[in-house]
């Protein structure tokens, strides 16, 4: 019981500090000063332009703190996605199978673990040796 009433108090909280921030507390009425007079005219161009650099600073700050807190984040995500592909192969008597093979993909269904590109060709096919060919 006290334990919900502290999840209503908290919410409660929450939507009166959302319904204030949103609000919409800004306004172009700047006051009652003359419009043509030079000096209420630069103090208020003044104040809206340190308001926009404290406001992007503190955005920079806000965001770089987010950016490191998802960065330090993403190595301890447990979760994974699977995708199974199937080839089909030959077996040795003739018959033809489906195989599977999984590949591990991170969150945009990208291949995980991909080999750095280095600009160089693959190496040509080859064919496989034949092993059971008798002894000379």
């Amino acid at each position: 019981m006290v334990m919900k009433s502290h999840r209503l108090i908290l919410i409660g909280f929450v939507s009166l500090f959302s319904a204030v921030l949103l609000a919409g507390c800004a306004s172009t009425d700047y006051g009652n000063t003359s419009p043509y007079h030079p000096g209420p005219v630069v103090g208020k161009t003044v104040g809206n332009a340190a308001g926009v650099v404290a406001g992007n600073a503190v955005g920079l700050g806000v965001g770089t703190v987010e950016g490191v807190a998802v960065g330090v984040a993403a190595p301890f995500n447990p979760n994974y996605h699977m995708v199974r592909h199937w080839r089909t192969e030959t077996t040795s008597d003739g018959r033809t199978i489906q195989v599977p093979y999984d590949v591990l993909t991170d969150q945009y269904g990208r291949p995980v673990n991909m080999p750095a590109p280095t600009g160089n060709l693959p190496p040509p096919p080859m064919a496989p040796a034949n092993t059971n060919a008798p002894a000379q």
